[in-house]
């Protein structure tokens, strides 16, 4: 191409397009700096309540070298003071995805504007692995989805789950259990 001839308009918007896609995936060069709306667009992708959604946080996950430039924060303390996999219903990425969301939106000042979508996302995301349990089973693991739940939207904290939530939701596995045999 030569340098003195103008690139053609539509060509322009394919060239722009490119870099903005390039740009939303992470995949740009170490000097690249994110503008908060880019974050704040990605960060946004990450934490709706669909499963596709989950799936882009969770590759992300695996691969947050890609993601250095957005400056997430991607620590966590799991499900906190509640227990991560409780009765064997295996909730630690779940309870990332739930940090991840909180965490983030915190850093960058709109988590009361994104909390109830935050905490809705972290109840489908719960439902959904409870499905992967057998029917016998998946009652308590679902009562024990909206225990979660119910602590992070009302009390904000998983800190909320009581011992006689667990012992509930034990009662019912072990009552799937015998029913199943």
């Amino acid at each position: 191409m030569n340098p003195s001839v103008p690139t053609p308009r539509p060509l322009r918007a394919v060239l722009a397009a490119v870099v903005a896609v390039i740009a939303l995936l992470g995949v740009s060069s170490p000097a690249y700096a994110v503008t908060a709306a880019e974050k704040a667009a990605v960060l946004s992708s990450f934490t709706q309540t669909s499963v596709s959604s989950y799936n882009s946080w969770n590759a992300a996950r695996q691969n947050q070298g890609a993601w250095a430039a957005y400056a997430f924060v991607w620590s966590t303390d799991y499900c906190s003071s509640s227990p991560d996999n409780p009765l064997g219903f295996d909730f630690k990425l779940s309870c990332w995805r739930h940090d991840f969301g909180y965490r983030n939106y915190k850093a960058i000042g709109t988590f009361s504007a994104n909390k109830s979508r935050l905490d809705s996302m972290f109840y489908e995301d719960l439902k959904r692995k409870c499905a992967t349990y057998s029917a016998a089973v998946r009652p308590a693991c679902n009562s024990l989805a909206w225990t979660y739940y119910e602590a992070v939207s009302i009390a904000g904290s998983l800190a909320a789950v009581s011992t006689a939530d667990l012992e509930a939701a034990a009662e019912l596995k072990a009552a799937g259990e015998a029913a199943a045999r």
